[in-house]
């Protein structure tokens, strides 16, 4: 993942960047929209939206962008983070540093892929959600993306993160609002 956040922020009070991310069917984007919409009224908490270059889907929570479009914005410095995954570009719009550079909190969905390549300015932290092999390959299966070899590959690619290194592990295998209340809290007490 390469990081561009433009300026010295030295002389600036520096916010947090968290980094969310885990298994696919780990129901990562239902605990982040959870805890978005449980925390509206935090300001200075803020989930960005990934622009991504693959279409928009039931239950996608990016905006879809052109691989020329998504090249020139990468080649004007309008990202703040961009990575590969999955035969895919991500990025994360340059915005949002500043609000970091502000003080304030940034909630990134990102890859487990790249979480060795954030950036250490000591603003960065990890949450991983997952769940069992059985609750991910269900949810697999329920979200309709992937075919049955798509599924066996996403689930064998597991074994290569059993020790990522995380700030917070949230295991989301009841019920969402359990899931989403502990990914509140901990960027709450980020905030403090």
């Amino acid at each position: 993942m390469s990081s561009n956040l433009g300026h010295d922020m030295s002389k600036e009070k520096v916010g947090q960047w968290v980094f969310v991310c885990g298994p696919s069917g780990a129901g990562k984007d239902s605990v982040m929209s959870w805890a978005a919409s449980f925390m509206a009224a935090q300001t200075n908490i803020v989930f960005a939206r990934r622009m991504v270059t693959r279409p928009v889907q039931p239950g996608s929570d990016h905006d879809a962008m052109t691989l020329p479009a998504f090249e020139a914005l990468l080649h004007d410095g309008g990202l703040a983070w961009h990575w590969h995954a999955h035969g895919n570009r991500y990025g994360i719009a340059g915005h949002y540093a500043r609000h970091v550079a502000q003080g304030g909190i940034v909630v990134v969905n990102g890859s487990r892929e790249h979480v060795n390549t954030l950036p250490t300015p000591g603003n960065c932290r990890v949450v991983q959600i997952v769940a069992e092999a059985r609750h991910l390959e269900t949810r697999l299966v329920q979200r309709g993306r992937d075919g049955e070899r798509e599924i066996a590959g996403r689930l064998a690619r597991n074994a290569q993160f059993l020790d990522l290194a995380a700030d917070c592990t949230i295991v989301n295998q009841g019920e969402l609002a359990d899931a989403g209340l502990q990914l509140a809290d901990y960027l709450l007490s980020c905030a403090r």
